[in-house]
């Protein structure tokens, strides 16, 4: 991988990763036409620390109320950063079941599979335009919510499927706020990503190449700047209800890669 590729890969990880089209497909059809031959654990790697660099840039933009957060937290109490707290570990848990019991066969799944990214931005597609037809309300993310949204987030463990998008989409099917539901969505995934990195540097996992870590440094600087401020464009284009251009977005790309995958790969 080149010093340009590894930004490339970067700045398309920041700006999909807050994007509703799915950060780790377009990785992967990215790395599929740089000609990528990487093992699935190499090509798993990098994109961790892709993903990284994006849950920094989210604590960046939300610095102000994960700051309350924790506030709230060390109070002790039963208040309402203990509540959404618990929203958020209750989002977790099946992210977190799928990660442990299935990370061989997720792996799998990383490393030039375009047939299956194109049918899961189809899919993804199909999400955007449900949420972007649903009606606006205040409601709040509910314990039951959270639960669901948190299936829906193990969901888009595949690549292809976007986690913002399926997220946020359930959230609004579910009569979420749609401001809320992009808060909840941008928030349930720092603790996961932060464990997950964690875990694989604690356990020897991550794939680190001496001749690769000036490329994974310069990607994990693009992406966590171009991720400031697709994750601010992001926040803006829910409140206003834009996701369908997204569905038709993930809908051409889908096809092309389906038609790639079964005509010229």
């Amino acid at each position: 991988m080149s010093y340009l590729e590894a930004i490339i890969l970067g700045l398309i990880q920041g700006l999909t990763e807050f994007l509703p089209v799915s950060s780790s497909g377009h990785l992967e059809l990215t790395k599929a036409l740089f000609g990528d031959s990487s093992l699935p654990e190499e090509s798993l790697t990098f994109t961790v620390i892709l993903h990284f660099a994006t849950a920094l840039s989210t604590l960046i933009i939300f610095r102000t109320e994960v700051i309350q957060i924790l506030k709230g937290l060390f109070q002790f109490k039963w208040n309402e950063e203990m509540i959404f707290s618990l929203k958020i570990i209750l989002s977790m848990i099946p992210a977190v079941i799928v990660g442990l019991l299935f990370e061989e066969q997720l792996e799998s799944f990383f490393g030039g599979k375009i047939l299956l990214v194109g049918c899961m931005l189809i899919v993804t597609a199909i999400l955007l335009l449900l949420a972007d037809r649903a009606k606006n309300t205040t409601k709040d993310v509910t314990f039951p919510n959270a639960l669901i949204i948190g299936i829906s987030q193990a969901i888009a463990m595949l690549p292809g499927i976007s986690r913002s998008g399926a997220t946020i989409s359930t959230s609004v099917l579910l009569g979420v706020d749609r401001t809320k539901a992009a808060r909840f969505s941008f928030l349930m995934v720092v603790p996961l990503i932060f464990g997950k990195v964690a875990k694989d540097i604690m356990g020897g996992d991550l794939n680190f190449e001496s001749a690769q870590i000036g490329q994974m440094t310069i990607g994990f600087i693009a992406a966590f700047i171009s991720g400031l401020f697709a994750c601010t464009w992001m926040i803006s284009l829910v409140k206003k209800s834009k996701l369908s251009y997204f569905a038709i977005y993930c809908t051409i790309v889908g096809l092309i890669a389906i038609g790639y995958a079964l005509f010229f790969k």
